[in-house]
This record gives C-alpha cells, structure tokens and sequence, in this order.
C-alpha cells in the first residue's frame, strides 16, 4: 500500500514498473494542473440551465438548431455523466493519485473552478484530496438537471468565457485544459463578464439581455484546442511522463495522450488559404440552413448563421445509456427525477451516425483472380483504399478502447460465405483478428513494464493493458491521418508525437514531408475448389466506440485492485448515498454492466462498398 497523506492506492501484481510513490509529496500531492486560470473565480461560472430559458427549443424544429437544445444531447453535456470516464478515472487516480484533478479540469468545469476537486482557490485546497480527486465533492446528482449542478459538463458559461489571452495578456494555451477564462467586469462596469460569441448588436436593435463580447477567437479551433490536445500532465517543472521510442531512447516530448487538435492544425484543414481550410466548428457545429433558425426566443433570424451546438462525434453508445440511465429516474425513490432530453440524445446519435457516413470513404480494386474449378482452388486479390476526409486522425480523441476495422467478405453464386477478415461476433463482442485483418487504432503502453525491453501494452498475464496516466510510449498507431498531414512540428521536428507507428502512410510527394490521407489494404483470398462465380466481394468499414478488452480492463482493475464501490468511495461527500448510477458497486463494474444491458458497445457501419467478380470480365485478363 502506498501512503501519501490522504492519498493511497492499491498496487497490481508485478509491480517493477511501479515509481509513482518517487514523484509524489508526501504532503498534498503534486499540483497537476499548474497553468492556465485558477479555482476560486471572481464571477462563478453559472449554470447551464440558466441559459435554456431563451437559447432552448420549443418545439421539435427547434430542437434541430437552438443551442441549449442541440448542446443538451452531446457528449459535451454528459461529460459528467459518462460512466466510460468514471472507470478510467478510478484507474488513473490508483495509478497516479491524485491525477483525477487533471482529468476532472476538463470534464466538470463548473466543479473544477468552483473548488470542488482538489484546489479550493488562493492556493488552498479540499479537505480530502482523494475524495476531490474521485470525483466526489462535486455538488448535483447524474440524474439532475443543469440547475446548480457540477454534472452539466462543458457547459455554456464556461466556453463563451474562454478568452484568446490571460489577465496579463499571457498567450492562448493549447491542450491539458489550460485555458483562460475572463474572469472580469464586460465594460468595467456591467457586473459579470461578457459573454463571448460570433456576433455582434447595433445600438438600439435587438440585443441580449446579458453582457456580450464578439470574439473572433470562438470561431477559431484554438478554443477547442484546450481540452482537444492531452498530453501527460505539465507538473511546472515538466511533462510527468515523456514519449519513450521502442527502443527506449527518451524523446523529450511530453507524452501525447490525445492530439485531435494537433492532428487537424498539421492538416490541410488548418491552413489559411488552402480550398480545403475549415476549422472545427466547421464540421462538428455546422451552421443551421433551417429557415426559421434562431439562437434564442425573439432573437434575428440566423439562418445560415447559426451554428449548431451538436459537438457531433463518432460516439453513439455513451448517449443511448444516459438516455436508459438518467433521461428519467423519477420511479427511483430519492432520486433527482431525471434529466429529461430524451429526444436531445436520440437526435445526437442520429447526428453522431451521420459524422461517421462522412468520415470516410472506400474504394475497390480487382487486383487479380483465377477462378476456382470442381476440384482447384481458385484465388483473388482485392484492394481497399480507405480515404480519410474528417479532419484529424481517423479515429481520434481518446484512444483507449476505440478503433474502427475493414471488414472484408467473399460470397459465392449461392451467397455463401467463402472468405472473411476481420470477423465480429455481436454475441461475444469479440473482433476476429485474423493475418490480414485492418484494425485502425492507437495502442500505448509502458516502457519496459514487463521487463521486456519494450513497450509493453499487456500484463504479465497476456491480457491487454490501458493505464493512460502511466503510459510513455506506443506501440501502433495506424490511424489514418488527414489531408495534408505534416507529423514534424517546430517543436517537435522528428514528429514523434503524431507520425504513425508501425505502419507506413507514403509521401505525397518525396521529401515534402505531407503524408497521403488514405490507407490501401491488399486481401489475399483463396477461393474454395467447387464454388461458383459470380463472386461478390463486399468491404465494410466499422467504427467502435470501447472494445470488450477495454470495458474488461476496466471491471478488472476495480475487482482486483480493491476498489471501492462508489458510495464507500464518496462517504460523506455531497448527495451521498447516491441512488443512481453505480450506487455500491465500483464504477468499473457497474461499466461492466451497462456494456452488457446496451449492446456491448455495437460497432457502427460508416461505409461500405461491393466489387461484383464476374468470371466472363476476367477470365482471359488473369487465368
């Protein structure tokens, strides 16, 4: 057991690899969230639900295009909620304790800049740091409304505060959360800060009822860069772990965690000028074309102008639970009643489904074949070229448990089934991942966790590991990149933070440095003697928000680390006994749970695309 203050966690088996203790006081922690503004604000951020009363929906129109309504659905708004985000943060906080505060920063501003985490503002912080930490001094309940609530997420307030500078006219920070939020009077004198947004009010015409600001800034993907960009934490003194190479050699680089922001600012997207450019609002908040739009009761028509607040993502899975869970607990004795929304989260998986159609695009190529004969084997040769036109890395964001894989299936005359890579099974939620099976995705690790010599993304049991406050190197990263993509930075040269790891993307062109935004997978399929042509070769391209491996960690760490189950873990911390959510079990196993009861996190088809192989075409070309 290691003991530091009121800070304690439980350690794995093998524990070599184990040196938090050496970076840790004894007294307090270490202070993981060091820039940027600070707890303890002049003007407290003020609740979303203060803002529904103008900017939301009263009607289903509506509810297409208000901010309030299109925000209430998104991942955004459940950032709180997501039980995926509770597990991992059990994980990170007995692997680094205290680290939840990092976390926690992003995901709850409303908790982090009221002092309810770990610091209470003025260099004080809460009584119990672990408890902070977890999660577990934040007021509100899962299943109350935005009303005074730490659980509203990223909310309204707090992104129109963001501000492109400091009080002392400090730079924009990117990534780790480390923004800057006003934090003074609009004008000197109008009692709150502004408002920041895209527009702006003539004198004597429609204006709203609260200090506003334009600012330019909120149309500029730097503003989403400040939680979009995770790296290990800054420490004041340096990155708390920096990017190991597979050979151990130390990089120097912090080590990045996710770099969704990054991967769009090296991209075409990103350059001023380029036909493509397009910040990030540009695709997850695309302007409203809907002919009555408005962004608030009595407001100007915004038509055209308006973007819409869905934040949509790839992730259908985490919404269709907050749905089941929260959307109404009203039979739940003690409980908050429930957040309502139903038709919010239901539209953002509808939206979430449409991003993921637009994300890609296949292409198919015969690239040889023999047919089979009554006693032969015949063979076949297929190109896939899966072509990235999202923004970033295809996938991106939070790597751990998320992939996407090419499925691939040759049928014969009959429709039977000759060939396949990459087999599901929905039953199991086992992925089949066969010799020429294409799984897109980014694999970190541990540096010589084992005692390998390597990074090393297993425990000593074979099973696979994800331990993201500990992780200092990676393994693979085969996620393709986007157009125009240029992985060496002025920092970071050899572009190690975001160039692939095992596995080639080519030039565009030699020596430019741009690397092609499309991944070309050759099969190699053999052909049973007796089947029939024609032969019908169909590609699909899944997306998957949490593999079984992830949500399986996840339960494991919790059982055999000793977790306690939430309500042990909060004891005395506010709304405590909590009637909702996972209540006395861990939050790894209460996951466990609802992977189970909601499908087992399905994958989502973003495209597919069939090659019909009729042996009258080829026969003379490649017999």
């Amino acid at each position: 057991m290691l003991a530091l203050g009121t800070l304690t966690a439980r350690a794995e088996p093998a524990p070599n690899w184990w040196s938090v203790a050496n970076l840790l006081s004894p007294v307090g922690g270490t202070d993981f969230t060091p820039h940027g503004t600070q707890p303890g604000l002049l003007f407290p951020l003020q609740p979303a639900g203060s803002c529904g009363g103008c900017h939301g929906a009263a009607n289903s129109s509506q509810q297409q295009y208000r901010p309030a309504s299109t925000w209430g659905g998104s991942m955004m708004a459940q950032a709180m909620r997501d039980p995926l985000f509770w597990a991992a943060l059990d994980v990170a906080n007995a692997d680094v304790p205290g680290v939840g505060d990092f976390c926690l920063r992003c995901h709850t501003p409303a908790g982090w800049y009221g002092g309810r985490v770990s610091k209470t503002g003025g260099g004080g912080q809460v009584s119990d740091l672990a408890k902070g930490a977890a999660g577990c001094l934040l007021e509100g309940t899962l299943d109350a409304t935005d009303f005074n609530s730490d659980y509203e997420g990223v909310a309204c307030h707090y992104c129109h505060r963001l501000s492109p500078e400091g009080p002392n006219g400090e730079p924009v920070r990117i990534g780790n959360g480390d923004a800057w939020v006003d934090d003074t009077e609009c004008n000197g004198s109008d009692g709150e800060p502004c408002r920041r947004g895209p527009y702006s009010y003539a004198p004597g015409g429609f204006g709203p009822p609260h200090p506003w600001s334009q600012s330019a800034f909120h149309a500029d993907g730097a503003v989403c860069g400040g939680c979009h960009d995770v790296s290990s934490p800054d420490l004041g003194t340096g990155p708390f772990k920096t990017l190991k190479l597979d050979d151990g050699t130390d990089t120097g680089q912090p080590f990045p965690i996710e770099r969704t922001y990054s991967e769009w600012e090296q991209s075409a997207y990103a350059q001023s000028g380029d036909p493509n450019a397009r910040a990030c609002q540009g695709c997850h908040m695309p302007d409203s074309q809907d002919p009555n739009a408005s962004a608030a009761v009595g407001g100007p028509n915004r038509s055209g102008n308006l973007p819409v607040h869905a934040f949509a993502g790839g992730n259908t899975w985490i919404p269709q639970i907050i749905r089941g869970e929260y959307s109404d607990t009203s039979a739940i004795p003690g409980s908050s009643g429930g957040i309502g929304r139903q038709a919010e989260l239901t539209n953002t998986v509808e939206w979430a489904r449409q991003m993921l159609a637009s994300a890609a695009a296949l292409e198919a190529t015969l690239t040889a074949y023999t047919a089979p004969s009554a006693t032969t084997p015949g063979s076949l040769g297929a190109r896939i070229t899966v072509t990235n036109r999202s923004g970033h890395k295809l996938p991106s964001g939070y790597g751990e448990g998320r992939r996407m894989w090419l499925n691939l299936q040759v049928k014969d005359a009959a429709s039977a089934l000759v060939f396949e890579s990459a087999a599901y099974d929905i039953a199991s939620a086992t992925l089949d991942q066969d010799p020429q099976a294409r799984v897109y995705e980014v694999l970190q690790g541990i540096w010589n966790r084992n005692g390998t010599g390597t990074c090393d993304v297993k425990d000593d049991q074979g099973r696979p590991i994800f331990h993201f406050a500990l992780n200092d190197c990676v393994v693979k990263d085969n996620r393709i990149p986007p157009l125009g993509f240029r992985p060496a930075t002025a920092v970071d040269p050899n572009g190690y933070q975001l160039r692939p790891v095992a596995h080639v993307y080519p030039e565009t062109t030699p020596g430019s440095g741009v690397l092609v935004n499309h991944d070309q997978a050759d099969y190699v399929v053999t052909l049973p003697a007796g089947a029939q042509a024609p032969f019908t070769v169909t590609a699909r391209l899944y997306y998957q928000t949490s593999s079984r491996e992830y949500i399986e960690f996840l339960r494991n760490q919790a059982v055999e680390r000793g977790f306690a189950g939430e309500n042990l873990l909060c004891a005395g911390g506010p709304n405590r006994p909590a009637v909702v959510g996972p209540k006395d079990q861990t939050r790894g196993q209460f996951m466990h749970a609802l992977w189970e009861t909601y499908g087992k996190s399905p994958p989502e088809l973003i495209q597919s695309i069939h090659l019909a192989v009729p042996t009258e075409i080829f026969r003379d070309g490649f017999e």
